[in-house]
């Protein structure tokens, strides 16, 4: 039962990082950001107020039980957790090629195996160590092929925030086994749809914060002088000047052309200062991929959270099946985004699922 669930969150993750990558195309990460954790919410805040009328019994696997701040303050860290792994992110496939991200993303098992090793002192048997050798020998191999199109592992801050996300992502995954891991077991033992439920509303809630930081102020016109950009800086400008216009392809490692010194970032800062509250461009498409982010989404971490709630469930499997996402995100890029180097970027992808079959024969 938990590896049929794991492999429908695998699935819907993939058409998640499809819609996600669609929304950020002409849209800043903070709007699509916020509406996201906004629509994650309202899907989740009927099962709340349902469970504490009575109108959902304690049976039922949609229910939610009251908890206090002993159970919260756990939720609230996983937030925090969540919500950084996502910005980084977000940020990440706005700016680069999915064909490349999803297999950076596909290193995630290895990295929860590595932190089970020093976290929770789980020790990894022949197929494991293959596994793990596979999957940096893919991630160097994806280092090569970035470097056709001008993307520089080691000097690239869109690659260190996708690998970053990655890492985080990670995180988050050992954390989840510590939570919904039964008092006896060495864990919390906290209901699913509790965690799934609140981690939701207080990203919400932190996003609202962000977006309030950006709120309009007073801010000079830019200037040029001596050939040089006077930038415009503050924290409501922070999360609009650290990315590129999403209507053009950026992120690549170059630099302003000398002609017009980061005009573009100028005017993008003093646009999302005057533009403070969540705002899409696209019309109606632009809400149906943003919706469509947190309907695949919810669905995906309720087959997640209810396949680690099994007894037999092993997060270490569960994480290398979900990260099998990628199958679906690189189809995609390649019949839909039109992306580049599809031949060697499929080798790597190739070395990447072959250290997932290690990991897997390894746990069984």
């Amino acid at each position: 039962m938990w590896l049929l669930l794991a492999f429908t969150s695998a699935a819907l993750l993939g058409f998640y990082d499809v819609f996600k990558k669609q929304a950020l195309k002409t849209n800043p990460v903070v709007p699509v950001l916020t509406l996201n954790t906004l629509f994650c919410s309202l899907i989740f805040l009927p099962f709340i107020i349902l469970s504490a009328t009575g109108q959902i019994p304690e049976s039922s696997i949609f229910y939610v039980p009251v908890c206090g701040w002993e159970v919260h303050k756990y939720i609230v860290l996983k937030s925090i957790i969540v919500l950084s792994s996502w910005l980084c992110g977000y940020y990440a496939i706005q700016n680069l090629p999915i064909t490349l991200v999803g297999p950076i993303n596909a290193t995630r098992p290895v990295m929860v195996l590595l932190g089970a090793i020093f976290v929770f002192g789980e020790r990894l048997n022949l197929y494991q160590w293959v596994g793990v050798l596979f999957a940096i020998f893919g991630f160097f191999l994806l280092s090569r092929s970035g470097k056709k199109e001008g993307i520089d592992f080691r000097h690239n801050r869109w690659i260190f925030l996708a690998v970053l996300a990655s890492a985080l992502g990670a995180v988050s995954g050992l954390y989840d086994k510590y939570l919904l891991a039964p008092v006896e077991s060495g864990g919390v033992g906290l209901n699913r749809m509790v965690v799934q439920s609140y981690f939701n509303i207080y990203q919400f809630g932190m996003m609202v914060v962000v977006c309030w930081k950006r709120r309009p102020t007073p801010l000079p016109q830019p200037s040029v002088a001596n050939g040089e950009f006077a930038p415009l800086c503050g924290a409501e400008a922070t999360f609009s000047c650290f990315s590129e216009d999403p209507s053009r392809p950026s992120g690549r490692g170059e630099r302003p052309s000398p002609r017009s010194p980061v005009r573009g970032r100028a005017s993008q800062c003093s646009i999302a200062a005057r533009q403070p509250l969540p705002s899409l461009t696209g019309g109606v498409r632009g809400w149906v991929w943003v919706f469509s982010i947190s309907l695949f989404l919810s669905v995906a971490d309720f087959a997640y959270f209810y396949a680690l709630s099994l007894p037999a469930a092993m997060i270490s499997v569960v994480s290398m099946i979900r990260r099998g996402s990628v199958l679906v995100s690189f189809t995609v890029g390649a019949l839909i985004f039109r992306e580049k180097n599809l031949r060697s970027k499929a080798l790597d992808l190739a070395f990447v699922l072959l250290s997932m079959v290690f990991l897997w024969l390894g746990s069984r």
